[in-house]
C-alpha cells in the first residue's frame, strides 16, 4: 500500500497505492502529505487504482538542497516518471492547490497522459495573483526567516480550520506542515509563487471539473473566470468550505469528484 521508488532522475517518492482499475493521481497541497487525501482513499479506490506520492520535497520523499531543484515543472516530471514506472499509460490527476499548479502542468506537457483533469482551489498562474501573491510572498518569507516554520504552520493551519468543531483537522494539517524543513518548505513555495501557464490554458481540451469552495483565498470568480478559457470545462463550487476542501468537506467534495468521472 505505502511504497517508495527511486525515480529515473534521482528523486526518491514515498506514494500510497490502493484500489484496481483505472488510476487516479492525487496530487496534495504545499507543506502537506499524501495525507490530504486521507478522506478520499476508501470512497475513491472502492472504483479506481488510487496513487497519491508526497511530492519533491515534502513528506518522506527527496528534500533536495537547493532551489534550483525545485518547481513546478520538476514536480511534474516526477509524477509522470512515477506513473510510468508502474506502467500506467494514462490517468485521472486530481491536484489541491499547489498540486493543482502541477496537474496544469502535466496536462500542458502531456496531455495524452490524462484522460480526465481535477483541479481543487488554484489557479493557473500563481505568479499573477497580484496584490494577494505579493503580500503572501512577504508575510512568509519574513516569518520564515525571522521566527521558522512552526508559526507558519500554525497560522496557515487556523486559517483552513477556524471552527471550534476543526480542531482534530487544525491539528492534523499543523503537525503536517511544521514537520517541514524551512528549506524545502520556502524552496518549495516560492518556485511556485513564480510558476504560470498563461495563455496556453487555451490548449488544455481534456475533460476538466475545477472545484472551488465558496470560503477560499481566492473568489469563486477566479476560478470561474480561468474556466471559461477552456473549452471542455465545469465549475463546482462547494459551500461551507475553505481552502482545505477534501477535509473540511469530504462527503460533498467525493460526490462532486465521482459524479463527474461517472457521467461525464
Amino acid at each position: 500500500m505505502i511504497r517508495s521508488i527511486k525515480l529515473s532522475n534521482g528523486i526518491e517518492l514515498e506514494y500510497l497505492d490502493i484500489g484496481e482499475g483505472e488510476a487516479i493521481l492525487l496530487l496534495h497541497g504545499l507543506g502537506s502529505t499524501k495525507a490530504d487525501w486521507n478522506m478520499q482513499i476508501e470512497s475513491f479506490s472502492k472504483h479506481y487504482r488510487v496513487i497519491a506520492p508526497d511530492l519533491r520535497g515534502h513528506g518522506n520523499s527527496s528534500k533536495p538542497k537547493t532551489r534550483d531543484e525545485y518547481g513546478i515543472s520538476l514536480c511534474a516530471e516526477d509524477n509522470v516518471l512515477l506513473l510510468q514506472e508502474l506502467g500506467i499509460k494514462q490517468f485521472v490527476i486530481v491536484g489541491f492547490s499547489m498540486g493543482g499548479a502541477i496537474a496544469f502542468e502535466i496536462a500542458i506537457k502531456q496531455p495524452k497522459l490524462i484522460s480526465k483533469l481535477i483541479v481543487v482551489n488554484t489557479a493557473p498562474d500563481f505568479n499573477n495573483l497580484g496584490e494577494m501573491g505579493e503580500e503572501m510572498i512577504k508575510d512568509r518569507t519574513k516569518i520564515l526567516e525571522t521566527v521558522g516554520i512552526e508559526p507558519l504552520a500554525k497560522q496557515i493551519s487556523e486559517s483552513m480550520f477556524p471552527e471550534d468543531e476543526q480542531l482534530k483537522l487544525k491539528e492534523a494539517f499543523y503537525k503536517r506542515v511544521r514537520k517541514n524543513p524551512v528549506g524545502s518548505y520556502f524552496n518549495s513555495f516560492i518556485t511556485l509563487m513564480e510558476w504560470g501557464i498563461g495563455e496556453k490554458i487555451k490548449d488544455i481540451k481534456v475533460p476538466t471539473l475545477v472545484i472551488a469552495s465558496d470560503q477560499d483565498y481566492t473568489p469563486v470568480s477566479l476560478k470561474e473566470a480561468y474556466a471559461k478559457q477552456m473549452e471542455n470545462s465545469k465549475v463546482e463550487v462547494v459551500n461551507q468550505s475553505r481552502h482545505g476542501v477534501t477535509m473540511d468537506q469530504p462527503a460533498q467534495f467525493n460526490k462532486i469528484v465521482l459524479n463527474f468521472l461517472k457521467n461525464d
